[in-house]
């Protein structure tokens, strides 16, 4: 089990509290299927993908990026138990979809990154380190079911 300190709390908490979902979750997934191409396999039913622009006016990627960002409240409100909050995402995710547990981390950074552009100085590395750490614990819960 991963301990959190209370200032970690505050953090990720206030972290979430400021995003805007609808603009945080698109851009952080069309800068990871930009960034990774080889990710877009996963995307072969959301449309027009052959390019970058087609990319980020691609209204199902937004969706699923916003649905993404949602999915991180399940573990924002179950921080001392993400594990068991995302078995069920851990199996879809590896037995359905079959997806590199690898792109998890992928997103992840991705979303640290359009964060800390949204967030610009006010990002400080004690932010980044609890928001890295979280991220962290739930790319580790989504690996899960792939040890």
């Amino acid at each position: 089990m991963v301990e959190w300190t209370d200032q970690e709390r505050n953090i990720i908490s206030g972290i979430f509290s400021n995003l805007d979902y609808d603009d945080i979750g698109p851009k952080a997934l069309v800068r990871c299927l930009i960034v990774y191409p080889w990710t877009q396999r996963y995307f072969g039913t959301f449309g027009n993908l052959s390019n970058a622009d087609a990319i980020k006016t691609n209204p199902n990627i937004a969706a699923h990026g916003i649905k993404v960002l949602h999915g991180l409240d399940r573990a924002l409100k179950n921080m001392d138990n993400i594990k068991a909050t995302y078995a069920e995402l851990s199996v879809l995710h590896s037995e359905k979809l079959h997806v590199d547990p690898d792109n998890f981390k992928l997103l992840a950074d991705c979303l640290t990154i359009v964060v800390a552009a949204k967030l610009g100085n006010a990002f400080t590395p004690d932010m980044q380190a609890a928001f890295q750490k979280f991220l962290a614990v739930v790319v580790s819960a989504l690996g899960m079911q792939y040890h």
